[in-house]
């Protein structure tokens, strides 16, 4: 399928419901709360009444489906490759938050058959109509899988803590994704947020050293999206596979989460995010496959 037919799909998909918005959190290394990051938004986001459905493309590893508390029955495998269709790969979790294992099906798109990537493109349009936000949790660290969907999504929180190391992989994955060739800092916008820090003014300070050598050394623009303070009650809410903005909405990292749930819906005032909707997501991985 070449890149003309992917855009008539889209196009008419366009003219008959709005494209759903989809947000990529990621991390330059892995157990700095990336997953945690992805659920806890998207169960805020449903409060305040937008449908929300999460991608777990960190291939491999489980972590989005064990804090659910639900093993998916179908993958994004079975609708590449068994005639599922977009409703049927979708498990439904807490607050009826939406659940797609991307399996390893998404590594295998670029060797298929047009007939088969225009069934799997007319079926992410439907994602479309059932959805208003989709969050990519990708895998943790610089990967080709990762940097496609960051290059894809246009918009992406990138989790960072105080640690060291922390900082210093998030600059390599940004290092990474500025020198992959398809990179545009017109369109994608990184939103960096503070996790595990004791009080705002900590977080401030970590973006503004992370910003300082991102601004003089790769030139991408980043925006500080908030904090996530350390927090007891995320951990209790953690071993029992429960998000924390449900088992504890007043504990303090609920709040937080609460707080960068409104920033990104900009209700407080603000241009609105544009969306390239699924199939424009995805089309955009495939056609840098080709």
């Amino acid at each position: 399928m070449d890149q003309a037919e992917q855009l008539r799909i889209i196009k008419a998909s366009q003219q008959i419901r709005p494209l759903a918005r989809v947000i990529t959190v990621t991390s330059g290394k892995g157990g700095v709360g990336k997953s945690n990051t992805a659920i806890n938004l998207a169960i805020q986001f449903r409060k305040m009444g937008k449908r929300v459905i999460i991608l777990d493309a960190d291939f491999g590893l489980a972590n989005i489906e064990i804090m659910f508390g639900a093993v998916p029955k179908h993958n994004l495998c079975d609708l590449i490759y068994q005639g599922k269709n977009i409703k049927e790969i979708i498990t439904w979790g807490p607050m009826d938050v939406g659940f797609i294992s991307g399996g390893s099906g998404i590594a295998g798109m670029s060797n298929l058959s047009r007939d088969y990537l225009n069934y799997i493109i007319k079926n992410l349009v439907e994602l479309d109509a059932i959805t208003d936000i989709v969050i990519v949790d990708t895998g943790a660290g610089i990967s080709d899988a990762v940097l496609e969907f960051l290059v894809a999504s246009g918009e992406i929180i990138l989790v960072t803590t105080p640690e060291p190391t922390s900082i210093t992989d998030s600059y390599s994955l940004l290092k990474a994704l500025q020198r992959h060739p398809r990179y545009r800092s017109e369109d994608t916008k990184v939103k960096m947020l503070a996790n595990r820090v004791e009080k705002e003014a900590e977080g401030v300070t970590l973006f503004n050293k992370l910003n300082a050598v991102v601004t003089r050394y790769l030139k991408i623009p980043m925006t500080y999206l908030g904090y996530v303070p350390q927090d007891n009650q995320l951990t209790k809410a953690v071993m029992q596979q429960m998000p924390v903005s449900m088992q504890s909405p007043n504990a303090k990292s609920s709040q937080a989460y609460e707080r960068v749930a409104v920033r990104l819906l900009d209700l407080g005032g603000g241009a609105p995010q544009k969306s390239r909707g699924m199939a424009g997501f995805f089309s955009h991985i495939i056609s840098g496959r080709k």
